[in-house]
């Protein structure tokens, strides 16, 4: 062979090697990006609901948008006004005066004073700051008739005209309840509670109560009906109890310090309100249907700082029932609860049953749960009655001591009353655990169960030890459930397969 053969021998399969080369530095560069392109997604996929660039920081928006109302250097003393802080004297009248003068001024503070005052309803009037001082109490009457002339509220997702709420505003602007008082509905077995149809509250049987014909199933029918609101007037006869504390179509709340014991029915009611506050506040009251704080077709709720020991849930965040939670169709959206204790009740905090307009952006940290009385510590309830989403619940720095029943329900076959299956299939999905220390959660840490056709959907635990459960989880139609760093009884849980049947 000449040089010139050999020559081009060598060119041609040095340029065979250098494409070989060229072709698998290419492969591996594609492999390399695919391989990092892949863990980033993954990576994203954990951060987006972990960490502040996700819906922490989005809930510090929320925070930061919700102002505490001002009010004018003004004080409108109740006693100036007729008040009589004997607990026998009913002061409705008095309240109301000094109430309409704060307002007509241009808005203040309307003081009570150490020592019991009963009355009636108090209705509050814009730019008023109804401001109990310490030793104070307001002892609410018991007398259905003092709740007259009925008002436009709302009975478990459905509106009405009803007795008043025992304390009420309706379409007002910049308001308070604040102060180191207490409110006491003086709710018992002996008035309000009975009229539930339970023997555990005073019913007996031959009595009358609200689930008899013509009274809560006749609203549900009203609901379904869309029945103007006008024509669906209960009180006397119909054994509806007034919620206790409700702003209705109102705005720029503050409800601050103040004690609420012994509740009607539900105590604290933003309905088809926005931007509120409730901060510091106690609730001890466990008569039926005591829910704590249940904004309902609300906007901009901040509750911190509470504690809640209830007969009921003590936060349940609701937003309709059924055919007339489709059709007002508010959700009920970007509610933040921060550093509040949950003693007894149904759930620490609620979504439901009532959510049928959807509810969306529930935030929850820095929350103690704890008592053998307390069944879930959260606890997500609706049924195809229902219908409605609900979408993104984040939760993280929780310490739950023990509660009875589960850690986290997630339960689209709620029932309660009558038969609850209909054709809205409601959605689930979007719920985070992150940094939550449980010592005792009951019989299981996980109980959830969707439909087929809309599974319960991305519901990570990250960081999360379950002390002991009698069961990790119950799941029935769970799709994408991710547990990262997540412990119970003691051993390392995988990510089960991407769904449950």
């Amino acid at each position: 062979m000449n040089s010139r053969k050999a020559f081009n021998k060598i060119e041609k399969n040095s340029r065979f090697f250098l494409r070989i080369s060229q072709i698998s530095a290419l492969a591996i560069l594609v492999l390399g990006l695919s391989c990092k392109e892949a863990k980033k997604e993954n990576e994203e996929n954990i951060v987006s609901v972990t960490t502040n660039s996700g819906p922490w920081s989005d809930m510090e928006k929320v925070v930061n948008s919700v102002k505490t109302p001002e009010f004018p250097d003004k004080t409108f003393s109740v006693i100036d006004y007729g008040a009589k802080a004997d607990g026998v004297t009913k002061n409705t009248e008095a309240f109301k005066k000094a109430i309409q003068a704060c307002t007509n001024d241009g808005g203040g503070k309307v003081v009570v004073p150490e020592g019991k005052y009963l009355t009636g309803a108090i209705h509050l009037e814009d730019n008023v700051n109804l401001h109990l001082e310490e030793g104070a109490e307001i002892l609410f009457s018991t007398d259905p008739q003092d709740y007259y002339p009925l008002v436009a509220t709302a009975y478990e997702g459905i509106e009405l005209m009803n007795y008043s709420p025992l304390l009420y505003a309706y379409k007002k602007k910049n308001i308070a309840v604040t102060g180191k008082g207490i409110l006491n509905g003086q709710a018992g077995n002996d008035n309000w509670w009975k009229w539930c149809g339970k023997d555990i509250y005073g019913w007996e049987e031959g009595m009358p109560h609200q689930k008899d014909s013509l009274n809560l199933p006749r609203l549900m029918e009203m609901g379904q009906e869309g029945t103007p609101l006008e024509e669906r007037v209960f009180g006397d006869g119909h054994y509806l109890r007034p919620t206790f504390l409700e702003p209705f179509e109102s705005e720029n709340i503050l409800i601050e310090g103040v004690k609420i014991v012994n509740a009607p029915f539900w105590i604290i009611h933003p309905f088809k309100s926005k931007n509120i506050i409730v901060d510091g506040v106690t609730v001890e009251s466990h008569g039926p249907n005591n829910d704590g704080c249940d904004p309902e077709y609300s906007k901009n709720v901040i509750i911190k700082n509470c504690t809640f020991n209830t007969g009921d849930d003590c936060i349940a965040i609701k937003a309709g029932r059924d055919a007339e939670g489709r059709r007002i169709g508010i959700k009920t959206e970007n509610v933040v609860v921060q550093n509040c204790k949950m003693i007894d009740g149904h759930g620490g905090v609620v979504i439901g049953s009532e959510m049928s307009a959807g509810v969306s952006n529930v935030y929850v940290e820095n929350c103690e749960m704890n008592s053998p009385n307390l069944d879930r510590a959260i606890r997500l309830k609706t049924n195809s009655r229902r219908g409605g989403v609900i979408d993104g619940v984040y939760v993280r720095n929780l310490e739950v001591g023990q509660v009875k029943e589960a850690v986290l329900k997630l339960n689209m076959f709620y029932a309660t009353y009558t038969n609850q299956t209909g054709e809205h299939i409601p959605e689930i999905k979007n719920i985070l655990l992150e940094n939550v220390k449980v010592k005792n959660g009951g019989y299981y840490g996980i109980l959830a169960k969707g439909y087929e056709e809309s599974p319960v959907t991305n519901v990570t635990l990250k960081n999360v030890n379950i002390e002991k459960v009698d069961e990790a989880f119950s799941l029935e139609n769970v799709s994408n459930l991710k547990l990262i760093d997540t412990y119970i009884n003691g051993s390392l849980m995988q990510s089960p397969p991407q769904s449950q049947k």
